[in-house]
């Protein structure tokens, strides 16, 4: 059931998070909300633990967990971005 809510979840932070890059045109809707669930699966598994914080889990669903998250599928953006266009938007 985790893995369901960190897909959708992911996804619409992606969806956010490529708003906020403004890279929604130059990637595309589908390559950001694949980027948005992985980076935020990858910032709720590594960055929530270190801060103390909740997974976004049935049982233990949180703002912060959500904050961390989309800090994760934004980093993984610029990143992504960075490589595909040589610079961060």
């Amino acid at each position: 059931m985790n893995f369901i809510i960190w897909i959708v979840v992911g996804g619409v932070i992606g969806w956010l998070a490529s708003l906020v890059m403004k890279t929604d045109a130059q990637q595309g809707l589908l390559l950001n909300i694949v980027v948005g669930i992985v980076g935020a699966f990858l910032g709720g598994l590594l960055l929530s633990p270190l801060f103390g914080i909740g997974s976004l889990s049935r049982d233990n669903f949180s703002i912060p967990a959500l904050f961390i998250a989309f800090l994760g599928a934004v980093v993984l953006l610029a990143i992504v971005n960075l490589i595909r266009r040589g610079r961060v938007r």
